[in-house]
């Protein structure tokens, strides 16, 4: 066993560690408040932007815009970009973990047909890619805590440009949905081309509470168009794959947030039984001591007297 004094250094050095959990623990907590209440307003612009743009474009055989088309077969490239969305910083449980392994799932399964390339969002995910020897093309770590659509605008410029050079045939964002804060998952949309499926898939997933969003599936609006219809599309476009983006980095900054508070409360409540077990072991050593030590007394009278 053991000795007092080594037991009580142990008690120590949990105890700062429970009190630098806690402290994360509550940071964590504000962060994911904010980041929540970000991530529920933006759902409702991702529903408003699906009605407006499935509303402009029922008639999908007469729009141009090539973020709509796909590749033809004659054009295209065998090469698919990915963003993968994940933290700076580590201490958020599996969070990081569970995005890196259905990317490397995606990869391995895109690799047979095509060349996939990375655009990485978080410091994590550049590392995990770099070490398993995939093609990042850029990286972005600088992202603020508060994040606004204007933050998003170099990815979403970087990504709509590669796509219109017909360097990519498609365009796939891995990221962690917000479900609670108890509940995150790990998933892979398609950003470009935009199908019209895809956004449906999007807008419906984004909005599985049902008094945050309620879509009007068959609502039809009748535009006057003036100027060039397939501009205005075309800008509408380009604006929703950045809204897409934006939506998708909330979602996993509130994802990670929430991982975190619990990972730290986690790790908070095993300190806690940790100190309580070392309290116990203290005290069985101190009475030993104790013990012992009245013990040589008695013996030590026994034998003068």
């Amino acid at each position: 066993m053991a000795g007092t004094k080594e037991i009580k250094r142990r008690i120590k050095s949990v105890k700062n560690t429970k009190k630098i959990t806690k402290a994360m623990e509550l940071v964590a907590a504000s962060k994911m408040k904010r980041a929540v209440s970000a991530t529920l307003a933006s759902r409702l612009y991702a529903e408003y932007s699906w009605e407006i743009l499935t509303s402009i474009a029922k008639n999908g055989d007469r729009i141009m815009h090539p973020l709509f088309s796909d590749r033809e077969k004659e054009k295209m490239t065998n090469k698919t970009l990915l963003i993968l969305i994940t933290s700076n910083r580590g201490l958020c449980g599996a969070y990081n973990a569970q995005v890196i392994k259905k990317t490397l799932q995606l990869i391995k399964q895109e690799n047979k047909n095509a060349n996939v390339s990375i655009i990485t969002v978080g410091k994590k995910g550049d590392v995990a890619m770099r070490r398993v020897g995939q093609n990042v093309v850029a990286s972005f770590f600088e992202l603020p805590n508060n994040l606004s659509i204007r933050d998003v605008t170099q990815i979403s410029k970087l990504v709509i440009n590669e796509y219109i050079l017909e360097n990519y045939d498609k365009v796939l964002i891995a990221y962690t949905d917000f479900i609670s804060a108890l509940t995150q998952t790990p998933n892979i949309k398609q950003v470009l081309p935009i199908s019209k499926s895809e956004l449906k898939n999007l807008v419906e997933s984004l909005g599985e509470q049902k008094d945050q969003m309620v879509l009007q599936k068959d609502q039809k609006i009748d535009y006057l168009f003036e100027g060039n219809k397939n501009e205005l599309i075309g800008s509408l476009a380009e604006k929703l794959t950045r809204m897409q983006i934006y939506q998708m980095l909330l979602e996993s900054n509130a994802s990670e947030q929430s991982s975190r508070m619990v990972a730290m409360k986690n790790a908070s409540e095993a300190s806690g039984e940790m100190i309580d077990d070392l309290t116990l072991v203290f005290n069985k050593a101190r009475q030993a001591n104790i013990t012992r030590e009245i013990s040589e007394i008695s013996a030590g009278m026994a034998s003068v007297s």
